[in-house]
């Protein structure tokens, strides 16, 4: 079949967008602007927050640090103007949308982008089915009512089939009846419903999975009457290429730990390093995005969806370049050093521990007792102790992430690599959405890189400075292990009253401890 260029067939589309403001949300509207100056406007569903408006938070979203690299080229204000906020909620009626702005929305919208979601594993089954699943079904049913529609791109996850060792694009069995689920949040008392969450569930891991899950059925369910296209991207992690290298707003994943772990707070983590982990670098699942909605678009009237189904593009790399942290475990804490920050509290020391007995020992002794002195000295110098509370937080997190730790996933992606097969030569250079080329080391130092600028903010003024107290701490945590060991091995010496020298053997038990754990 022939289609039109990405390029064309955007060309003055009107785009509505959920999640705008949200790391997928803003990657999308950049790519779209710098890649496609002559789309149409894009208008962005925002709800009001505690003293801020929807203005304020459009301000907000513009003020973005992935618009750095257009900020300078001609016409980016103009293309500013196209974002239009729209005053809204996924989790009530009707999108919370006024009157006057359903209408314009029916009247005026080509393609629909649906990111919303709640992303948190922890969150309660009553508010993971009112947004994930009850908000994509409202999306839905504005999207039948559109009258121009070309498309509508519902942002699932990969996970949503974490439930199966290998995940193939297409969509299974259903874990339940939506609209008994639906139902159920609508009727059922909050409480009851929510200590009713495993066995609603059934082997699911956790809401997240499994109102995603469902909330697909929703939009498969729409495929013979608007077209619909999903695509599942597994961990989005930092950009591999654009807008720069390393670019990042979201502390998910490795990016927070890694933030973590410069600063010297993040010593320890329970990792199976022989385990593929599926990372996808935002800029891929945004590309993927926007070539899934291209192609489901422009599929024959005859033969709207796929295998009988709604399209479906894994945004993945398990299956073409996978990823396991043997791989770079040994250049991360290196990376650390070339890279430092001037923020850092401690010396920075990541070490991957293969099961959670033996990081909550290590935790113990690497993350609180260092938390609960340095959290006294902040208390006493008159600031806010925050680090024992942030790792009970991550401790406490730690249950429900395990089977995402401990588990490995294959998603299959043979169907989004022929989706780039499917592009022109000029569009696969510009909406490029196969991984098998990228290469992890350079790209997880990029990554580095971009957590020091983006989210520590810190510039490349800022590297000296942090080089001396890089060196500084060094000293210090040298002297303190020196400090443990001897001690540890004199109070041996004073227990057993033997020579201080026959107890090496005290010193030799704390050396291997701290190699191990």
């Amino acid at each position: 079949m022939t289609y039109q260029t990405v390029k064309t067939f955007y060309t003055n589309k009107n785009i509505f967008l959920t999640g705008g403001s949200g790391f997928v949300g803003v990657s999308y509207i950049e790519k779209v602007f710098r890649s496609m100056p002559d789309i149409g406007n894009i208008f962005i569903l925002l709800r009001p927050r505690k003293g801020q408006g929807i203005q304020e938070r459009l301000d907000t979203i513009k003020n973005n640090s992935v618009f750095d690299v257009i900020k300078t080229s001609e016409g980016f204000d103009k293309l500013l103007s196209k974002i239009i906020p729209v005053c809204g909620d996924i989790s009530e009626e009707n999108l919370g949308l006024s009157d006057d702005d359903f209408k314009m929305l029916c009247d005026n919208v080509n393609i629909v982008v649906h990111c919303a979601a709640t992303l948190d594993f922890e969150t309660d089954l009553k508010t993971a089915i009112t947004v994930n699943l009850l908000g994509t079904k409202r999306i839905v049913e504005l999207s039948k009512k559109i009258k121009n529609l070309q498309c509508l791109l519902h942002v699932s996850s990969a996970y949503v089939n974490s439930n199966k060792n290998y995940a193939m694009e297409k969509i299974y069995d259903a874990p339940a009846n939506y609209n008994d689920i639906i139902n159920y949040a609508q009727i059922m008392d909050t409480e009851k419903l929510n200590s009713s969450a495993e066995k609603i569930m059934g082997d699911h891991i956790n809401t997240y999975t499994f109102t995603k899950a469902l909330a697909e059925h929703v939009v498969n369910d729409a495929r013979n009457i608007i077209r619909t296209c999903i695509v599942r991207p597994s961990m989005i992690v930092a950009a591999w290429k654009e807008p720069t290298e390393g670019w990042t707003v979201s502390k998910n994943g490795p990016q927070g730990f890694i933030m973590g772990a410069s600063k010297g707070v993040v010593r320890r983590l329970p990792v199976n390093k022989s385990l593929i982990y599926d990372y996808i670098p935002v800029d891929v699942v945004i590309n993927t995005m926007i070539a899934g909605t291209w192609f489901s678009a422009q599929l024959p009237d005859s033969t709207p969806t796929v295998d009988g189904q709604t399209p479906i593009f894994h945004s993945t790399t398990s299956t073409c370049n996978p990823f396991r942290w043997n791989d770079i475990s040994s250049i991360l804490t290196t990376t650390l050093h070339k890279y430092p920050i001037r923020g850092a509290v401690w010396y920075p020391n990541i070490k991957f521990l293969p099961n959670l007995f033996m990081y909550w020992i290590s935790s113990a002794i690497f993350h609180f007792i260092p938390a609960y002195i340095l959290d006294f000295v902040t208390k006493i110098s008159g600031g806010r102790p925050i680090l024992v509370r942030l790792h009970k937080n991550v401790n406490r997190s730690l249950s429900k992430l395990a089977p995402f730790i401990f588990n490995e996933w294959k998603f299959d992606n043979a169907r989004t690599l022929r989706l780039q097969e499917e592009l022109s030569v000029d569009d696969q250079s510009i909406f490029y959405i196969d991984p098998t080329s990228l290469n992890w080391t350079p790209y997880f130092i990029n990554l580095t890189l971009g957590v020091r600028k983006y989210l520590h903010k810190e510039s490349d003024k800022t590297m000296k400075q942090a080089m001396k107290k890089n060196f500084m701490l060094m000293l210090a945590n040298t002297s303190i292990q020196l400090l443990v060991v001897t001690g540890i091995w004199y109070l041996s010496s004073f227990i057993t009253g033997t020579p201080f020298l026959s107890n090496y053997w005290a010193a030799l038990i704390v050396v291997i401890f701290g190699y191990i754990f």
